[in-house]
Protein backbone atom coordinates (compact mmCIF):
# COMPACT_ATOMS: atom_id res chain seq x y z
CA UNK A 1 0.00 0.00 0.00
CA UNK A 2 1.07 3.26 -0.70
CA UNK A 3 0.81 6.45 1.57
CA UNK A 4 -2.63 7.81 1.96
CA UNK A 5 -4.30 4.39 0.07
CA UNK A 6 -7.50 3.91 1.41
CA UNK A 7 -7.16 0.73 3.58
CA UNK A 8 -9.14 -2.23 2.03
CA UNK A 9 -12.31 -3.67 3.62
CA UNK A 10 -11.57 -7.04 2.97
CA UNK A 11 -8.06 -8.68 1.86
CA UNK A 12 -7.40 -12.37 0.42
CA UNK A 13 -4.86 -14.32 1.14
CA UNK A 14 -4.30 -17.88 -0.54
CA UNK A 15 -2.32 -20.14 1.71
CA UNK A 16 -1.85 -23.65 -0.38
CA UNK A 17 -2.09 -26.69 2.29
CA UNK A 18 -3.69 -29.88 3.09
CA UNK A 19 -5.23 -31.59 5.63
CA UNK A 20 -3.46 -34.95 6.99
CA UNK A 21 -4.34 -36.90 9.56
CA UNK A 22 -1.42 -37.69 11.95
CA UNK A 23 -0.94 -39.37 15.29
CA UNK A 24 -4.96 -39.26 15.40
CA UNK A 25 -5.05 -35.88 14.77
CA UNK A 26 -5.77 -33.43 11.95
CA UNK A 27 -2.66 -31.71 10.71
CA UNK A 28 -1.90 -28.65 8.06
CA UNK A 29 0.57 -29.11 5.75
CA UNK A 30 2.05 -27.28 3.91
CA UNK A 31 3.99 -27.71 -0.01
CA UNK A 32 7.10 -28.99 -0.69
CA UNK A 33 10.14 -26.29 -0.33
CA UNK A 34 7.32 -23.97 2.37
CA UNK A 35 9.02 -23.35 5.41
CA UNK A 36 7.42 -24.38 8.75
CA UNK A 37 8.91 -25.21 11.87
CA UNK A 38 9.30 -28.52 12.64
CA UNK A 39 6.28 -30.29 15.19
CA UNK A 40 6.96 -32.77 17.25
CA UNK A 41 4.58 -35.51 17.05
CA UNK A 42 3.63 -36.12 20.53
CA UNK A 43 1.97 -40.05 19.54
CA UNK A 44 5.24 -41.13 18.38
CA UNK A 45 7.48 -39.63 20.97
CA UNK A 46 4.62 -40.93 23.90
CA UNK A 47 4.74 -44.41 22.02
CA UNK A 48 9.62 -44.22 22.17
CA UNK A 49 8.77 -43.19 26.12
CA UNK A 50 6.85 -46.41 26.86
CA UNK A 51 9.14 -48.78 24.67
CA UNK A 52 12.07 -47.38 26.56
CA UNK A 53 10.36 -47.66 29.77
CA UNK A 54 9.02 -51.04 29.19
CA UNK A 55 12.29 -52.54 28.00
CA UNK A 56 14.15 -50.72 31.45
CA UNK A 57 11.37 -52.84 33.69
CA UNK A 58 12.12 -55.86 31.70
CA UNK A 59 15.34 -56.06 31.42
CA UNK A 60 16.05 -55.24 35.59
CA UNK A 61 13.75 -58.01 36.00
CA UNK A 62 10.96 -55.90 37.53
CA UNK A 63 8.47 -57.79 35.47
CA UNK A 64 9.50 -61.34 34.31
CA UNK A 65 7.68 -61.30 30.85
CA UNK A 66 5.97 -59.78 28.50
CA UNK A 67 2.69 -61.01 29.19
CA UNK A 68 3.14 -60.01 32.91
CA UNK A 69 3.92 -56.62 32.05
CA UNK A 70 1.07 -56.04 29.96
CA UNK A 71 -1.47 -57.42 32.63
CA UNK A 72 0.33 -55.16 35.05
CA UNK A 73 -0.09 -52.27 32.21
CA UNK A 74 -3.61 -53.16 30.73
CA UNK A 75 -2.29 -53.38 27.31
CA UNK A 76 -2.42 -56.51 25.49
CA UNK A 77 0.45 -58.41 24.57
CA UNK A 78 0.45 -58.17 20.90
CA UNK A 79 0.54 -54.25 21.10
CA UNK A 80 3.33 -54.37 23.84
CA UNK A 81 5.54 -55.89 21.76
CA UNK A 82 5.08 -54.12 18.70
CA UNK A 83 5.90 -50.86 20.63
CA UNK A 84 8.99 -52.48 22.30
CA UNK A 85 9.83 -53.00 18.85
CA UNK A 86 10.39 -49.34 18.95
CA UNK A 87 13.50 -49.28 20.87
CA UNK A 88 15.50 -50.80 17.53
CA UNK A 89 15.19 -47.70 15.95
CA UNK A 90 18.23 -46.54 14.57
CA UNK A 91 19.69 -43.29 16.74
CA UNK A 92 18.85 -41.04 13.82
CA UNK A 93 15.67 -41.67 13.53
CA UNK A 94 14.88 -41.63 17.22
CA UNK A 95 16.30 -38.39 17.07
CA UNK A 96 14.16 -37.11 13.71
CA UNK A 97 11.02 -37.98 16.11
CA UNK A 98 12.34 -36.05 19.51
CA UNK A 99 13.14 -32.96 16.99
CA UNK A 100 10.13 -33.16 15.19
CA UNK A 101 11.81 -33.75 11.71
CA UNK A 102 10.54 -37.07 10.95
CA UNK A 103 8.01 -36.15 8.21
CA UNK A 104 4.33 -36.45 8.03
CA UNK A 105 4.86 -40.15 6.28
CA UNK A 106 6.46 -41.65 9.49
CA UNK A 107 3.27 -41.97 11.59
CA UNK A 108 3.04 -44.36 14.58
CA UNK A 109 0.96 -46.36 12.57
CA UNK A 110 4.05 -47.06 10.19
CA UNK A 111 6.30 -47.22 13.08
CA UNK A 112 4.36 -50.42 14.43
CA UNK A 113 4.58 -52.03 11.37
CA UNK A 114 7.29 -54.65 10.75
CA UNK A 115 10.34 -52.81 9.46
CA UNK A 116 14.42 -53.90 9.12
CA UNK A 117 16.89 -54.12 11.78
CA UNK A 118 19.65 -52.74 9.87
CA UNK A 119 19.78 -49.13 10.75
CA UNK A 120 20.97 -48.38 6.99
CA UNK A 121 17.81 -49.53 5.53
CA UNK A 122 15.86 -48.22 8.48
CA UNK A 123 16.75 -45.13 6.86
CA UNK A 124 15.19 -46.02 3.98
CA UNK A 125 12.12 -47.64 4.55
CA UNK A 126 11.37 -44.74 6.84
CA UNK A 127 12.37 -42.44 3.87
CA UNK A 128 14.35 -40.35 6.43
CA UNK A 129 16.97 -38.32 5.26
CA UNK A 130 20.84 -38.90 6.77
CA UNK A 131 21.58 -35.82 7.98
Amino acid sequence: MTHGAPIPDTVTLHVPFRIAKRGGKKEMQMPEGATHSPRTDNTLVKALARAFRWKRMLESGEYATIAELGEREGIAPSYMTRVLRLTLLAPDIIEAILDGKQGPELTLRKVLEPFPLERSRQEAHFSIARR
